[in-house]
Parts: C-alpha cells; sequence; structure tokens
C-alpha cells in the first residue's frame, strides 16, 4: 500500500484482530494510535496485542459504544488532533468513529448516519420514510409481543438484535410456538469478545422473506458515490442465517444490478451518509430489492479482498484514501472474480484436520486459512464467530470462481467427536 502516514496520523477506533493483521502487513512503523474500551484492553490482553504491532503507537482507552464524548476525548488527548484520518475498526465503533471525526474536523460518516447505522430499528424507520422496500417490522420487548406480530404476519418471522453484528442473535422462526424458548438467543445474545460489557440492544421482529440474497458495497466522497460493487452470498438454510461464502462480482444481470446500486444509493442519501463505505445487504422478495441490513463500515467476511481482487485494486488502500479527503480512482467494472467459502465443522472436539494441501492445489485457489486446531471444541454455527475457517480463490468470471472455491472447501476434512 501506498498510503504515506507519519506518526499517529491515522486513529482507528475499535480493534478488530482480522483487520488489524491486514494493517500489520501495510501500515508504517507509529502510524496508528488505537482507541478502545477500557475493559476491552483488560479483557483482550490489547496493550500486549499492540506491543507486537509497529503500526500501533499507543493505545488509548476511551467508552465509545455507549456513546463516546469526542470532545472530553480530544481534549483529554490533545495530540489526537494531528490525525489526518479516523477508521472505525469494528461495527461498535462506527458512531463513536463519525464523532471523533467530526471534532477533528476531518471526513467521515456523519453523526447522524453512523447513529441510524448502528441502530437496525432505526435504519428500519429512514428506509421506510424514503420509501424502500422493507419486510414488515415491530421493535418488541417480549417474547409474547413478537408471537403477536408473527401471527399477524404468515407465522414466520425473523428476530434479531438491534444492536450486534455477525449474525449474533438472528433466528429464522418457522412457528410462532417456538418464539418463547428461542427469545433469550436474540434478547439477550451472545456478548461478542469485541464489545464492553453491557452493550444495549433492543429486538426487532421481522416478517420472513424467501430470495436470493446480495450485498451492495458503496464508496462514498462527501456524499457522491465514486465506487459500487453488488456481491452474492450464500447462507446456511434454517434457523441461523450464517453467511457461507461470497462471490464478486454478482451474476445477476445487468439491470437487477443497477436496480441494486440504486436502492442502495437512495439509503444512502436518505440517512446523509458523508464519507465512508457502506456496506448494506437485501434480499430479492419477490424479484424486489428488500433491505435486510445496512453497516457504515467496510464490509467483513472477506469481501474487500474479494473486491480487490475482482476489480485488480486496493480496496482497504481507496477507503483509507477517501477518509483522509482524497478521491481514488477505481476501475468501475471487474477484470475477473472472486470467491470465498467458509470452512464449516460440525459440533464436537476437533481430532484430526486432512485436505489442506489438495485444497491449495486447486486451480484458482489462492489462499486457505483453518481458525480451529486438534483439540479444539466446535459449536454449532449461529453466527461468523463459529466458521471454521475459509478459502479464498480467484476464477475467469463469478462462476469460475464459485466453483474453484467450493472445490477446494470439499477437500477440507474437520473430523470432531
Amino acid at each position: 500500500m501506498q498510503l504515506d502516514l507519519g506518526r499517529d496520523e491515522m486513529i482507528i477506533v475499535g480493534a478488530s484482530l482480522g483487520m488489524l493483521r491486514w494493517y500489520a502487513e501495510e501500515l508504517p512503523a507509529g502510524s496508528v494510535v488505537l482507541v478502545e474500551e477500557p475493559d476491552v484492553i483488560q479483557r483482550r490482553g490489547i496493550e500486549q496485542l499492540a506491543g507486537e504491532l509497529a503500526f500501533i503507537s499507543r493505545v488509548v482507552p476511551a467508552r465509545y459504544q455507549t456513546g463516546l464524548d469526542a470532545a472530553a476525548l480530544v481534549a483529554r488527548e490533545p495530540a489526537l488532533r494531528s490525525a489526518r484520518l479516523v477508521v472505525p475498526g469494528l461495527e461498535y465503533a462506527v458512531a463513536g468513529a463519525a464523532r471523533l471525526a467530526a471534532e477533528l474536523g476531518l471526513p467521515g460518516a456523519g453523526a447522524a448516519a453512523a447513529d441510524v447505522f448502528s441502530d437496525k430499528h432505526r435504519m428500519r424507520l429512514l428506509a421506510a420514510d424514503a420509501g424502500l422496500a422493507n419486510p414488515a417490522f415491530e421493535l418488541v420487548g417480549t417474547a409474547a409481543e413478537a408471537v403477536a406480530f408473527a401471527e399477524r404476519h404468515g407465522g414466520r418471522c425473523v428476530l434479531k438484535p438491534t444492536r450486534r453484528s455477525g449474525s449474533l442473535g438472528v433466528q429464522i422462526i418457522s412457528d410462532p410456538a417456538e418464539i418463547t424458548a428461542a427469545w433469550a438467543a436474540t434478547a439477550s445474545p451472545e456478548a461478542p469478545p469485541e464489545a464492553t460489557d453491557g452493550l444495549p440492544t433492543g429486538v426487532l421482529v421481522e416478517q420472513a422473506l424467501d430470495g436470493p440474497e446480495h450485498s451492495v458495497e458503496l464508496l462514498v466522497a462527501d456524499g457522491e458515490v465514486i465506487f459500487g460493487n453488488v456481491t452474492d452470498k450464500r447462507v446456511l438454510p434454517g434457523r441461523c442465517p450464517v453467511e457461507t461464502g461470497h462471490t464478486v462480482p454478482t451474476a445477476l444481470p445487468a439491470a437487477t444490478r443497477r436496480e441494486l446500486l440504486a436502492v442502495a444509493t437512495r439509503l444512502a442519501t436518505a440517512a446523509g451518509f458523508r464519507t465512508g463505505v457502506l456496506h448494506s445487504e437485501w434480499i430479492l422478495a419477490g424479484g424486489r430489492p428488500t433491505l435486510v441490513e445496512c453497516a457504515a463500515r467496510l464490509p467483513g467476511d472477506m469481501i474487500t479482498a474479494l473486491i480487490s481482487i475482482a476489480y485488480e485494486c486496493g480496496f482497504i488502500e481507496a477507503y483509507l484514501r477517501v477518509l483522509r479527503g482524497e478521491r481514488p480512482a477505481l476501475r468501475p467494472r471487474p477484470t475477473g472474480a472472486a470467491a470465498v467459502e467458509f470452512l464449516l465443522a460440525p459440533p464436537g472436539t476437533v481430532s484430526a484436520v486432512a485436505g489442506l494441501r489438495d485444497a491449495r492445489r486447486v486451480p484458482g485457489v489462492l489462499d486457505v486459512q483453518l481458525e480451529v486446531a486438534v483439540g479444539d471444541p466446535v459449536t454449532e454455527v449461529t453466527s461468523s464467530q463459529r466458521r471454521s475457517g475459509h478459502v479464498l480463490a480467484w476464477g475467469i468470471d463469478g462462476p469460475a470462481a464459485t466453483d474453484a472455491a467450493g472445490k477446494a472447501a470439499e477437500q477440507v476434512r474437520i473430523t470432531t467427536g
């Protein structure tokens, strides 16, 4: 990456370990100040981790996930004024990063837009006001209220926390009678390691929709979309719709691709989103793009890598340049394709792993990563954090890349008992 940064010129709010690994290979020594929640610093050993990463100059403790007082933080840490860009490192940092960027006079999402896209209920209300297609939805406080909603809307529904990411707590319910037993998994979802203690959330119940799923990635500079991509998604069937794979570019017809880009742009405009990446997810319900979720940050699940490969660009570098006030030029069309397939081990304790060499020998495969080892416990895949690894592949087009990733994933055998 050719992004020149001096000491302490970049602020990352919130530590995503996957993103930190990427930055470790790309950013100059001492260029980053990491702002992190005090309890997360202690629980995750962030000070020790930062000491091992040369690009991090120091760690600044600050409460940001439940509301950041940016003026007070800068008054306490005046050296932050030397920063040239502020980056949210994870979902729970989006609002805090936007406020800090505004306080420092730097480009960012804007506090109002960041707040909307940090709360799934507020996002639904915005989309409805903008005339975008939504499923029926309701913010509920009890399982009984969710049951009543489901019974009014055909029985099937989706329960989701208003403030979680990575599919945590998201459940597709096929029978209203199941809601009471399922309620706690959404109302009091598993605490992600990067979240502060007591991160609040509500429960949103939505009408369940059927159709293929896609995401749209927009790179926005001062309110103008300067790049757009549509990603094809594959998800687990059943109660927990965790993503199992992605392909860039989409195999959709050009007209449908343009329609998805258009509705995503309307959503960004309605929110007053200023600068950064907007990652929205949509279901083609009856052929109509219907909003699932939207996040004002870089997408996860290797989508940034897929875009970089398919468009022959440095997508994360372009994102950082936009946050620094620049307008990088990216290819409007891909020159190839890329796909990721996630490895899903059966629940149990890992007793053997085989086939990694065979997977890497599949034509088109670029990378095979395993997140579990012999002796590790594996639980049911109810969120993206519980997947067991991934295969990344290239192809001349989407079907070729998807086929290569799928064939390689079939070679990896994770035995549990």
